[in-house]
Order: structure tokens, then C-alpha cells, then sequence
């Protein structure tokens, strides 16, 4: 049915993506089918490098050590951006068709009185998708 699963991570918050870790996870071991973790950077130093190619390594690092622990396939690619807060639903949109994924699987916000003016990464990546998108709460 599907032959890739792109999830997109934030490495400095991966603790609260877990129920969409889980559910990518699941549905990988369920079509047989690898998933490739996304995540955007910029050249500035972060908490999980220094600079884009550190960066890079923690989400391979961490690509890895999912592969390990669940038993699926995985692959990782990190994207670069300006400003990734204002880049971020454009970059992943574009990963998409890049790793030519067929499904994306991502973690939901918390929701707020904000969403009321501002949307939300997710359902501006669902609205604007050619392909399925999972959003996790």
C-alpha cells in the first residue's frame, strides 16, 4: 500500500514525539516498508550541533538507534534552512517529494487560542500535501 514513511523529528524534542515515533513505527512494520526521519536545521549552532554537518550526524545517530530498537528500516536526511521556523511546512513539503515518501506521520502541538490565528506546522503540512498525512496527538 505504502512504500515510504517519512516522520519529521525535532532532535531537541524527540521526548515528546513518541506517540508518533510509535505509530510510524508500527505502520513500517506493519507494510514492510523503511521510514526515513527528516529534520531541519540552519547554520546556526544549536543543541544538537554545531553546525549543519554535527547536526546531521545526531539525526543519522538517531535514524540509527530507531532502526535498532524497533526493527525497521531507516534513513534520515537533514535539511537546511534560513530560518526554519518560517521554512519549516515549505522544507518538509519538499522532503516529501525528495525522499519519495508516500506517507508522512508527524507529531502534533498541544493546541491553543493561537491555533485561532496562526495553524499549525501539521495542518499546514496535510493541507498542502500530495500524499497522506498522519497528524499524532
Amino acid at each position: 500500500m505504502y512504500r515510504k514513511i517519512m516522520i519529521p523529528v525535532d532532535l531537541a524534542h524527540k521526548d515528546k514525539i513518541g506517540k508518533a515515533l510509535d505509530t510510524g513505527a508500527d505502520l513500517a512494520l506493519h507494510y514492510k516498508i523503511p521510514v526515513c526521519y527528516v529534520a531541519v536545521t540552519s547554520n546556526a549552532p544549536g543543541p544538537m550541533g554545531h553546525n549543519p554537518r554535527e547536526f546531521a550526524q545526531a539525526l543519522a545517530a538517531f535514524g540509527e538507534a530507531e532502526a535498532a530498537r524497533r526493527g525497521i528500516e531507516t534513513t534520515t536526511r537533514a535539511i537546511l534552512s534560513h530560518d526554519p521556523a518560517v521554512d519549516l511546512e515549505k522544507k518538509l513539503l519538499g522532503a516529501i517529494g525528495e525522499t519519495g515518501s508516500d506517507l508522512v506521520v508527524m507529531a502534533s502541538h498541544i493546541p491553543n487560542v493561537a491555533d485561532h490565528i496562526w495553524p499549525s506546522n501539521g495542518g499546514r503540512v496535510a493541507s498542502h500535501a500530495d500524499v497522506s498525512v498522519l497528524i499524532v496527538r
